[in-house]
């Protein structure tokens, strides 16, 4: 059984994409609306469900939050991958930081995996607010799994490495 996302009730959360601007509890500058520092978050489900979640071929979509948790999902799976050949955290930190700087595709851009899971952007504002919006998540999700990949002493945990050779949903990022 796969895992979906507790956050099922976006009233006060903004829309892009056919997507919901979930809070997040981050230092990062973006669109995103911030969370109680105590409060659990879309990027702690994600990271926390990975690896359940990971094994399944299918996910059916039972709110707009798990379109976030899809997205992060295989975000994650695409970052493991990166760091799966880096020897040292500080090599996987290189690694993590470049990735986030990387341009990516958004709904509506050819290479962007899941077209039909999210709406094309209406017009260009809303196309720069979920581009910024994945960003922040992007970046602040690289930052809590890198916490998780390597141990205190900086050796790489193979129990998270290893789930780097998976696809979700028979879908592999480009990279």
């Amino acid at each position: 059984m796969v895992y979906h996302s507790s956050f099922k009730d976006e009233s006060g959360a903004g829309q892009a994409c056919g997507c919901p601007l979930l809070p997040l509890r981050t230092p990062i500058k973006g669109p995103a609306p911030l969370a109680d520092p105590g409060q659990f978050d879309i990027i702690d489900e994600a990271i926390n469900f990975f690896r359940a979640n990971v094994l399944f071929r299918k996910f059916e979509v039972k709110s707009s939050a798990d379109k976030l948790l899809i997205y992060l999902t295989m975000y994650i799976n695409m970052a493991l991958k990166r760091i799966e050949t880096c020897k040292s955290e500080a090599e996987g930190i290189k690694v993590i930081i470049n990735l986030g700087l990387e341009k990516f595709p958004i709904p509506g851009e050819p290479d962007f995996p899941l077209g039909g899971l999210f709406t094309t952007p209406g017009s260009p504002q809303e196309a720069d607010l979920f581009r910024n919006y994945l960003k922040q998540l992007r970046e602040e999700t690289s930052g809590r799994l890198m916490g998780r990949v390597y141990r205190p002493n900086g050796s790489p945990n193979k129990w998270w490495l290893a789930f780097a050779k998976r696809r979700f949903m028979n879908i592999l990022l480009p990279f």
